[in-house]
């Protein structure tokens, strides 16, 4: 290589570092800036995680304390204000809803505050319907609790059988024997639907006037 390329390359190699060392000078608060973001960024997750443990902790020792409460009065009062956010305010209010015998308005009122919650898995907002459609009873018009049922009697929802248990149960009350019994029988077969369901479901048809697959 001749002694005029050694020098064009040196020359190079110095405009390179030159731009290097300007572009540091103008842009390095960039760098800076991604540091202390990077750095910034794992304090407050290891914050964040510091505060969901303790707010895990109280909110178990909470709920230990509604379940530890002597009577229903007791637990509505340590369960009583805002649902928190997520699978928190699900459990609370699921909580709540415990005592009907107590205070029937209090449970439903819980269990409409899970329902209208829309960051629920099904499990959770389902098992608020469910139960509310059973504690509501005939203060709902019929209609309208067919209504709330009818989407958890769909294939592959957790709650499906019981959902159909409960829907041949309004059969009856609306005066369509003919549809529980078979909705019942149905039930019997359900491979989802527990043992006592399934028995339940057959004594139930039998009562109603159905054939068990016994007497088939």
């Amino acid at each position: 290589m001749s002694n005029s390329d050694n020098f064009m390359n040196e020359v190079a190699s110095e405009l390179r570092r030159d731009r290097l060392f300007g572009a540091l000078k103008r842009y390095g608060w960039i760098a800076a800036v991604v540091v202390v973001a990077i750095a910034g960024g794992a304090a407050w997750n290891e914050w964040q995680r510091r505060e969901n443990l303790e707010a895990s902790r109280q909110f178990g020792d909470r709920m230990l304390a509604a379940l530890d409460a002597g009577t229903p009065e007791e637990r509505r009062a340590e369960l009583q204000g805002d649902l928190p956010e997520g699978l928190r305010g699900a459990i609370q209010g699921l909580m709540a809803a415990s005592d009907p015998g107590q205070d029937k308005a209090a449970t439903l009122a819980a269990l409409d505050q899970v329902i209208a919650r829309g960051d629920l898995p099904p499990v959770y907002h389902d098992l608020a319907v469910l139960r509310k459609v059973i504690v509501a009873g005939p203060d709902l018009p019929l209609d309208e609790r067919r209504a709330l049922l009818t989407p958890l009697t769909g294939p592959g929802q957790p709650y499906r059988a019981l959902a159909q248990e409960q829907m041949a149960y309004l059969q009856v009350e609306g005066g369509d024997t003919a549809g529980a019994i078979e909705t019942l029988q149905s039930l019997t077969t359900e491979q989802d639907a527990p043992m006592g369901l399934r028995q339940r479901a057959e004594q139930m048809a039998a009562v109603l006037g159905g054939e068990t697959p016994a007497a088939e």
